[in-house]
């Protein structure tokens, strides 16, 4: 995720994300502005017609680019909230382990070394499972292995996140039949290990339940339709500065699109995606200051 101060145009329009956009793109606007200037060329200059010979239709363009506009508002809004309900989970799930952390701090005693660093370590350990389990996979090597038998046990499950939560409501229960919490403690931390799933399950949902196909193949469909008669409507308007005006066009439409794409799912690497690596971080950090 990019930091930045909104109040500095200068950096934000020379910024590296906006050539990063536009390397991107560049191949569709270079094959725009070769489409355009093969029709320039057609009609200006092979068939030579005149605007009262082949009459241009800025008008209905105009008018497909309000319907136009107002497909990819919505596109970007529905995007945009898929990106800030998943930022909203990730604050429980900051939340969340803090009050884990400091109800256990405030329930066992200072003496008990052991059920402390073991918690500190365990509800890391199912942030950082829970980061990657909505990516690719589970990274071994970030979790703190509390014993010898905690990384071949997740090997063998296929929801790791699931088996580091099991892992906490047995040792909690464990806590309670041994008598070092009450069975008021033992209510009060069952709330914040059942928000752990809840928040979990989420982001899972945002994770795999993509923008409808039909709807966002239609809205390609139709930047693609609008973008390839562009050029019929202007080019005995405008002549060859058709050209840089279907590039400017395709820029903008195909860079709201592109945006839309990146920002719907939150939780992987791209630059506007969720800080989740810092917030993973952060939290071990506050579970180890509150319990170490």
């Amino acid at each position: 995720m990019v930091n930045y101060n909104p109040k500095t145009w200068f950096r934000l329009i020379t910024h590296s994300y906006s050539r990063h956009v536009l390397k991107t793109m560049l191949p569709a606007l270079l094959f725009m502005a070769g489409f355009a200037a093969v029709v320039c060329y057609a009609i200006l200059d092979h068939f030579d017609l005149t605007a009262s010979q082949f009459p241009g239709t800025p008008a209905v363009h105009s008018l497909l680019g309000i319907v136009l506009g107002l497909f990819l508002v919505f596109r970007t809004n529905s995007a945009y909230d898929r990106w800030w309900e998943g930022r909203r989970m990730w604050g429980g799930i900051v939340n969340s382990t803090r009050n884990l952390a400091l109800k256990l701090n405030a329930y066992l005693s200072k003496e008990e070394h052991d059920e402390r660093a073991w918690f500190a370590k365990m509800i890391a350990n199912f942030v950082f499972a829970m980061k990657e389990n909505l990516r690719q996979g589970v990274q071994f090597s970030e979790l703190e292995d509390v014993d010898d038998r905690l990384i071949a046990e997740l090997k063998k499950l296929k929801h790791k996140p699931n088996g580091i939560s099991a892992m906490l409501y047995t040792r909690v229960n464990a806590l309670y039949k041994s008598n070092k919490i009450t069975g008021d403690h033992l209510i009060n931390l069952d709330k914040e290990l059942k928000d752990f799933i809840d928040l979990m399950g989420g982001c899972e949902r945002i994770k795999n339940t993509p923008i409808p196909y039909s709807y966002s193949m239609f809205v390609k469909k139709f930047i693609f339709i609008y973008l390839i008669t562009l050029p019929f409507g202007f080019v005995t308007t405008l002549g060859y500065v058709t050209v840089p005006t279907v590039m400017l066009v395709s820029y903008v439409l195909l860079s709201v699109e592109l945006i839309a794409e990146e920002i719907e799912d939150p939780f992987g690497r791209d630059v506007n995606d969720l800080p989740t690596d810092e917030l993973a971080k952060r939290i071990r950090d506050n579970v180890r200051e509150i319990l170490l």
